[in-house]
């Protein structure tokens, strides 16, 4: 009985197993004991449900190809919460681990470390430059299309461009949709800060859900037309770098993969102070994320980081795709995805066609243009299509629904840097016409 148990696994948990991780939540939960402000048991309830709900996700008919089981892990807590289905205790346990520990950042920094630590330099240069000519003509065209389509809908040029086409590509909530509301209130004698931003915040969320959707389509686009899919590769040259992530057969070396953790702690670190110094001395700053993305690019691209990290990369990124992917995506569903706000651009027909088109018009352009790149259109789709994501919980979902988190690095400037230029030229634009 024991050894059919553990044939059958929930992820890559045992049944028996998550059987008794089951029953202990449950006993704690009715109990009502259940500790707040205690990481192991927030890790541990995300843990029970992410991976049942992940199974769930692969079993749906057609969904499963579309990114199902990301919609599920991500999608369905937040719907929960709306219900009250979920057990207060666990929503305030997941709420509080994800709000004040800054989880996400914690995920994105081993990732594009581990990512970028382990790749070919030619190749990440080659790929850097591309994507930031394709981000340049995925703003231009997908404004014109988007702007364009909600016009035909009926909506004034002002209300799809500055509410919806450009809030979608801003680059996700906090260094997206903030800093514009941020900036149109500026401009705008008659709207507040909060109620513009709660205008623009569902077209954000709507938007990297449907990005979600075109990244499961891409990724079954790719399977059938191998050509075109680079697996996740941007462009040809760097095929061992991705065998590697995609788990070979060396043994992991625990020494290597404890040093690239150090090595994404130390970055962060030195992000995050230099932020504080540009702020006190320029009176601006740059995110701490872009200054760990830029900083730790440049070294791999001087061939600063030695031979041993880059060994360690690997591994380091292969355990925080596979332990902490589907936990973090329920957390982001319970934590930071709300329902009302997503279900409410569902009022107006106009404006859910003007994002669909603005997404769809941003892939299109990224999969036209890495043709004549020489790249794979794929994945490099896949990849831009995060700037017009929630920001890192948008990218973490999009890739996650292709199969594609080895372009973390690259979804990180997509966002970053194409949330940036959209952002400066948006309130710039309004401020020159009004």
């Amino acid at each position: 009985m024991l050894k059919t148990l553990n044939r059958i696994k929930i992820g890559f948990i045992p049944l028996s197993l998550y059987i008794i991780l089951v029953l202990a939540y449950l006993a704690m939960t009715i109990s009502n004991i259940v500790p707040e402000n205690d990481m192991l048991v927030s890790l541990g309830i995300m843990t029970v449900f992410a991976y049942l709900l992940e199974e769930i996700g692969k079993t749906i008919p057609i969904l499963k190809d579309l990114g199902g089981k990301v919609l599920v892990v991500t999608f369905l807590p937040a719907f929960l919460v709306y219900k009250h289905w979920l057990p207060q205790s666990t929503v305030t346990v997941v709420s509080d681990f994800m709000n004040n520990n800054n989880f996400l950042m914690f995920f994105i920094t081993l990732l594009v470390v581990g990512s970028i630590a382990s790749m070919n330099r030619q190749t990440l240069v080659k790929a850097t430059s591309r994507i930031i000519i394709i981000l340049i003509l995925c703003d231009v065209i997908g404004s014109l299309i988007g702007t364009g389509v909600g016009i035909l809908f009926g909506l004034s040029a002002w209300n799809a461009y500055f509410f919806i086409v450009a809030p979608i590509m801003a680059g996700g909530v906090g260094e997206g949709a903030m800093p514009l509301s941020i900036g149109y209130a500026a401009i705008l004698s008659g709207m507040g800060q909060n109620d513009i931003f709660g205008k623009i915040l569902p077209c954000v969320m709507l938007g990297s859900l449907v990005a979600v959707l075109l990244s499961g389509m891409l990724k079954k686009i790719g399977e059938k037309y191998p050509q075109l899919n680079g697996q996740g590769n941007l462009i040809d040259g760097d095929d061992e770098h991705l065998e590697n992530l995609k788990g070979s057969a060396k043994p992991v070396n625990i020494e290597k993969t404890l040093l690239a953790g150090v090595v994404a702690i130390t970055i962060y670190f030195v992000a995050v102070y230099v932020e504080h110094l540009l702020k006190s001395l320029l009176g601006f700053s740059i995110p701490s994320p872009v200054i760990l993305l830029v900083s730790l690019m440049g070294a791999k691209m001087l061939g600063f980081i030695p031979k041993n990290i880059e060994e360690g990369g690997n591994s380091l990124y292969g355990f925080t795709v596979r332990g902490i992917t589907p936990p973090l995506l329920f957390g982001v569903g319970v934590a930071k995805t709300d329902w009302l706000e997503l279900i409410e651009v569902f009022k107006n027909p106009a404006t859910i066609v003007t994002i669909i088109v603005t997404v769809v018009a941003i892939v299109a352009t990224a999969f036209i243009a890495a043709k004549f790149l020489k790249m794979y259109p794929v994945d490099t789709a896949i990849a831009v299509s995060c700037c017009s994501g929630q920001g890192g919980t948008g990218a973490l979902a999009i890739l996650a629904a292709g199969d594609r988190m080895e372009l973390m690095p690259f979804a990180q400037v997509a966002v970053r840097l194409g949330g940036a230029m959209t952002v400066t030229f948006a309130i710039f634009l309004m401020g020159l016409l009004s």
